[in-house]
């Protein structure tokens, strides 16, 4: 069974950081592109970043490169996002996420999806 377990994320104040953590249990890991993904209620799922199984090419939605940096260890089987600067906008649940192929990845797009973790912004 594919299991994909955020942590990390909490309250914050705007300017702050955070790191959040998945790790990835049930699949061939360093086979598999990882991600993560933003949602607000109501609105539609965000592309935030997503990772090469090597690790090697990441890849940025709009906005975010410079702010949130991805990366992972295939030693761990763990994916990370470090969120710098956050913003109130930035408030959402984020999501962990696999993908068998690295061009789908990149464009937002999953095999498998964590269970979220939730970040808020706000003074």
């Amino acid at each position: 069974q594919v299991r994909l377990e955020e942590s990390g994320g909490g309250l914050v104040q705007p300017g702050g950081s955070l790191r959040l953590s998945c790790l990835v249990s049930g699949l061939d890991f360093s086979r598999y592109a990882l991600g993560w993904s933003r949602q607000v209620p109501e609105k539609e799922r965000e592309f935030v970043a997503a990772i090469s199984p090597s690790g090697g090419s990441v890849y940025y939605g709009d906005y975010k490169e410079g702010r949130f940096t991805i990366s992972r260890d295939n030693a761990k089987n763990m994916v990370y996002l470090q969120l710098n600067s956050l913003k109130p906008d930035d408030t959402a649940t984020y999501y962990c996420t696999a993908s068998f192929s690295e061009i789908a990845a990149a464009r937002g797009r999953y095999d498998y999806r964590g269970q979220g973790t939730q970040v808020i912004v706000s003074s």
